[in-house]
């Protein structure tokens, strides 16, 4: 299959949309990463989506809409709880997935054989543009192989899924640069399953009943089911081996520079530069939760653009604001190998 990567032209928005009527798969841009998209509503397509990824097929995919009311118009639930109401008019469009029972139009593959369907309404004007185009919700996992570094520009998606998929659309560089939160709405008690760009105090702020799974910083319990995407396999992965540390700064730079240099890389904050002696990936600021998600999955991409590197030592973020979710995807980039200083 040869992969086009169209422009967000009209024609090229019409085009990519006319791969998605005929059951093809796209690369797609949205704010948080890029997705693969295809009819969530046609199961040979959604079917294509996790060949392309080799994604296990338990794993439930987000479905994508471009308007509230696509929920009623495509019949996607069988019902809109009150709390999701609320959160729909607080935070969509933008980066936040409701859980809610799904309806028997909403295929069974699409929802990795859970009852409920995850919905979200991206903000990114392209990802609307070519949900409208193709008439269909759009079934979107991020456009990676399944198990990486998650995308976050067009040329990450060319380059695990060239030749995989019809084509992907150039939207530029995602703003958020991590995937959504997903909550479920249930017995009126929101529940952070995947922490992302909406944070727990986002969430608190608009509602007094908010739970994080425990789920979210720890490994799943022995035969709990995964009721998000990310939260049963390990995740965001380079090839190289990746630890988390965590520990103040006197430690963890001991620590790094007690490290073999041939063959070790860090991962670490812009005030740490000056102070480590093994080569360096700068996460952004201590401060800068937002740009340390921002560049998070382009980090770990480029872990593996450095010769001859076995092992990157991250440094362990806080959990509070963004900087939850860009622990839970490194605790899982890590397969929860975390080396405690403290």
């Amino acid at each position: 299959m040869n992969t086009l990567i169209l422009s967000t032209s009209e024609e090229d928005i019409n085009l990519a949309a006319s791969f998605i009527k005929e059951g093809g798969v796209v690369g797609m841009p949205t704010e948080t990463v890029y997705g693969l998209a295809a009819n969530a509503l046609d199961e040979n397509a959604v079917r294509r989506i996790f060949e392309a990824k080799g994604r296990p097929s338990d794993n439930p995919l987000i479905v994508h809409i471009a308007e509230f009311d696509d929920i009623e118009r495509y019949g996607l639930v069988s019902e809109v709880p009150e709390v999701a109401k609320l959160l729909a008019d607080k935070f969509w469009p933008g980066p936040l997935t409701i859980i809610m029972p799904k309806s028997d139009k909403v295929p069974e593959i699409t929802t990795g054989g859970l009852d409920t369907v995850a919905v979200r309404l991206p903000s990114d004007k392209n990802a609307q543009r070519l949900i409208r185009a193709s008439g269909c919700p759009l079934a979107a996992p991020s456009a990676n192989i399944s198990g990486s570094p998650s995308p976050t520009t067009a040329n990450h998606v060319y380059s695990d899924m060239s030749g995989k998929i019809s084509a992907v659309i150039d939207g530029g560089e995602c703003r958020v640069g991590l995937e959504s939160t997903v909550v479920s709405v249930k017995d009126d008690v929101v529940t952070v399953l995947r922490p992302g760009g909406v944070t727990v105090e986002d969430l608190e702020a608009v509602y007094d009943k908010v739970e994080v799974c425990d789920a979210v910083l720890n490994k799943l319990k022995e035969g709990e089911t995964a009721l998000s995407p990310g939260m049963k396999y390990k995740h965001y992965s380079p090839n190289a081996r990746v630890i988390l540390v965590k520990g103040g700064d006197k430690a963890y730079y001991d620590f790094i520079n007690k490290q073999n240099k041939e063959d070790t890389i860090t991962l670490c904050y812009k005030e740490d530069e000056d102070f480590v002696r093994i080569p360096a990936i700068l996460m952004g600021s201590k401060a800068d939760l937002e740009a340390q998600a921002h560049n998070l999955f382009a980090d770990l991409r480029l872990i593996d653009a450095c010769e001859n590197v076995k092992t990157a030592y991250v440094r362990c973020p806080g959990t509070e604001g963004i900087g939850m979710a860009v622990l839970n995807r490194l605790i899982r980039a890590a397969g929860f190998e975390v080396i405690d200083l403290d």
